[in-house]
């Protein structure tokens, strides 16, 4: 690097005001300055800003939208949720009055078909009891014709 002093000693003074003259090419640099401002302004800065602002203006009212519809979203979901609970309320009440009704209609049939069974068993019994009766009143009649054909042959 170079030294500032060595820099600023070297300098030789050739003129009037030396090193920071100021004269014509001053005011000359800044009106340069000043328009190279307002050509990049219109030409470069301007456009470029616009476009910047659209964009802007855009990821904005997507942005909007997206909420609109994330809050829809979740609203919905909320609605379909209670829904589904209700559904799955009545779906468990229906269950459990179907197996109400299906175990009342069990202990009628089973009502039923224990009488059949009972009435069967009775009417088997007495036709038991009276093939009973009958055998043994034929069974009487063959003892005593049995005990008279003993006799008559004893008494022989």
């Amino acid at each position: 690097m170079i030294n500032l002093s060595i820099l600023i000693s070297n300098s030789e003074v050739s003129g009037p005001g030396g090193l920071f003259d100021i004269n014509a090419t001053l005011p000359l640099v800044v009106i340069q300055f000043v328009l190279l401002v307002i050509v990049l302004n219109i030409i470069l800065y301007n456009p470029l800003l616009t476009i910047i602002e659209e964009r802007k203006e855009y990821i904005l009212s997507n942005l909007g939208k997206a909420s609109e519809i994330l809050a829809e979203a979740t609203r919905l979901t909320k609605q379909y949720e209670q829904e589904l609970a209700s559904v799955r309320k009545e779906a468990q009440l229906e269950i459990t009055n179907s197996q109400k009704i299906h175990k009342e209609i069990l202990e009628v049939e089973l009502k039923v078909s224990q009488k059949y069974i009972d009435d069967l068993l009775d009417i088997i019994q007495k036709d038991l009891l009276a093939k009973k009766d009958i055998a043994l009143n034929s069974l009487d009649d063959i003892v005593k014709s049995l005990s008279a054909d003993i006799e008559t042959r004893l008494s022989i």
